[in-house]
């Protein structure tokens, strides 16, 4: 199972972006999934997570009404949309999967596979 992340880029504060995690090797429908973000020196922190069928989400507070999580099956996809972005959300995010479908979990160590990163910076 391979996890490819896209999307990242340079912003301004207030903007967005959408991130896209593609899986190979396995179907989406799967996993559960969920996206990290991680600034150097600091561990890696949950920012939301779906489960295999996206009829259940959770968010972490950081980032509640701004960022939200979604996933199409059909094209092994999953996706985060960023709105309203603060110099704060500058990080690398990776996207994870886990083998329990219906995991929403928060932990890193709740998930079997890993992206490579995408790098977000926002500027202010």
């Amino acid at each position: 199972v391979q996890l490819q992340a896209s999307g990242g880029g340079l912003v301004q504060v207030g903007g967005s972006l959408r991130l896209s995690c593609t899986i190979s090797g396995r179907p989406l429908s799967s996993y559960g999934m969920a996206w990290f973000r991680q600034t150097s020196g600091k561990e890696r922190e949950f920012v939301a997570a779906t489960v295999w069928s996206g009829t259940m989400t959770s968010t972490a507070d950081s980032v509640k009404g701004r960022f939200s999580i979604s996933r199409d099956n059909a094209k092994n996809t999953v996706y985060l949309q960023m709105n309203g972005l603060k110099p704060e959300d500058t990080a690398a995010y990776y996207c994870a999967a886990s083998s329990h479908p219906y995991s929403r979990s928060s932990t890193p160590s709740g998930y079997d596979y890993w992206g490579q990163g995408t790098l977000v910076t926002v500027s202010s």
